[in-house]
């Protein structure tokens, strides 16, 4: 058993892609029954306010944006899982300089889709990061039956004097633009259903896909970024509808940015989220404050029915892969993967298994999901699971009979996290 354990523990150094989780997993966070495949596309969005272009007491200048968007989609069955891999780079210590590195892959680029019209997921990255650093998330959804849109936004580097308000402006543009489109196009391929979307994004693309649910952004917040190219889509803005995202189904925040100071909602902007919404964030996160983040967006989206998982001593980087070997070398380029108390490998499988139910269970409306979010025990370190020498040490818990384990953890295996519940406003409001 222990060279087992060692042997999957190595995953990061092995090859192994970061979407196929390991012996520790939760149940849910494993590979579904269907091939990956990948396909790359430009869209272009024109006649865009140019923030990098902008030169003070000017009228804003104007262009087209073109964004690549990576889609992950169910493969037809009878062709070979990819073994190849993706190639990408993130800002070093020194702004301006980039760190490259691989990531294995499981996907097979153009591969034939499966047959099928699929939920359609909106995937945004970190600040900076890119597309194939969330390929635990990309390649593995896609196995479980959903078309999952990643967008390379392309984000200046920190020496530009735009480093972070370029964002506030882009991303949730960016998410309304790219959903819009791709539920009209791929939805004309047969590949998708419309009216099954979901958003997923990670720290700044976390705050992308709370606006782009509907929280209103603050007139106040929204003046960070120069020549006032924010304010039309902030609440009370004449554009403010267009950053909305038709037909959305649920939304999944992870380590979201935008809590300020100053708060990019104000007092009561969260409140115009309905969509369910699954908030995950550690509680030691040095980035962006866990108080002012996660844990009051839980508090302020009061019309959403929300979930609010946290892993405790946990940091910000929740949200990439595990680190590639070739960023292993400096603690700056390891720390855009690894957390410092967290195996980045036990955080994936554990997001896998928790958005896994959570998209099924509010896309899918796969309605045997509702038990792996729903009653469990706040301290999963608290749940109990009496030894039984009949069941196998590696069994899945599976929640009733006087075991609270949350459903589909292995004994032992449930501990360091917290999962909050609260009920859209309208019905009863109570914490789980």
């Amino acid at each position: 058993m222990a060279l087992v354990g060692l042997a999957t523990m190595t995953n990061a150094l092995a090859g192994v892609p970061p979407s196929r989780p390991e012996v520790d997993a939760p149940e849910l966070a494993h590979l579904g029954p269907f091939p990956v495949g990948l396909r790359t596309i430009k869209l272009v969005q024109h006649d865009q306010a140019d923030l990098l272009a902008f030169v003070a007491d000017q009228v804003p200048s104007r262009a087209d944006r073109i964004l690549t968007v990576d889609i992950w989609y169910p493969a037809a069955a009878g062709q070979a899982a990819g073994t190849g891999e993706y190639s990408a780079s993130l800002e070093s210590e020194t702004p301006g300089r980039y760190a490259r590195f691989r990531i294995p892959s499981l996907s097979l680029r153009n591969a034939r889709s499966a047959n099928g019209r699929f939920p359609l997921v909106i995937v945004s990255h970190g600040r900076r990061n890119a597309t194939v650093t969330l390929s635990w998330l990309t390649e593995n959804l896609a196995s479980k039956g959903y078309v999952v849109a990643a967008i390379r936004h392309e984000d200046p580097s920190d020496i530009s004097s735009f480093w972070f308000t370029e964002p506030l402006l882009r991303r949730p543009l960016d998410i309304a633009f790219v959903a819009g489109r791709l539920q009209d196009l791929l939805a004309a391929e047969g590949l998708i259903d419309p009216r099954r979307t979901a958003l997923i994004g990670y720290s700044m693309g976390g705050y992308g896909v709370l606006a782009a649910a509907g929280a209103q952004i603050d007139p106040a917040a929204a003046e960070q970024v120069p020549g006032g190219m924010l304010l039309p889509y902030a609440a009370g803005g004449p554009l403010r509808d267009t950053l909305i995202v038709r037909n959305l189904k649920a939304v999944v925040a992870l380590a979201p940015s935008g809590g300020g100071p100053p708060s990019m909602w104000g007092r009561q902007g969260l409140e115009g989220i309905s969509a369910p919404l699954l908030l995950i964030a550690g509680d030691r996160d040095h980035t962006i404050d866990y108080a002012r983040g996660a844990h009051a967006f839980f508090e302020g989206a009061r019309r959403a029915h929300r979930y609010l998982l946290t892993f405790e001593g946990a940091g910000h980087a929740i949200g990439l892969n595990y680190a590639p070997q070739a960023m292993r070398s400096t603690l700056w380029d390891l720390s855009w993967f690894e957390d410092p108390v967290w195996r980045k490998e036990r955080i994936i499988g554990v997001n896998l298994h928790m958005i896994t139910a959570f998209l099924d269970l509010y896309v899918k409306e796969d309605l045997t999901r509702a038990p792996y979010l729903d009653g469990l025990v706040p301290e999963a370190s608290s749940g109990e699971w009496p030894v039984n020498k009949g069941v196998r040490f590696d069994a899945y818990s599976p929640g009733t009979s006087g075991i609270t384990v949350w459903k589909g953890f292995q004994r032992n295996y449930a501990e360091g996290l917290r999962l909050e519940q609260k009920q859209s406003q309208g019905d009863t409001e109570s914490s789980q």
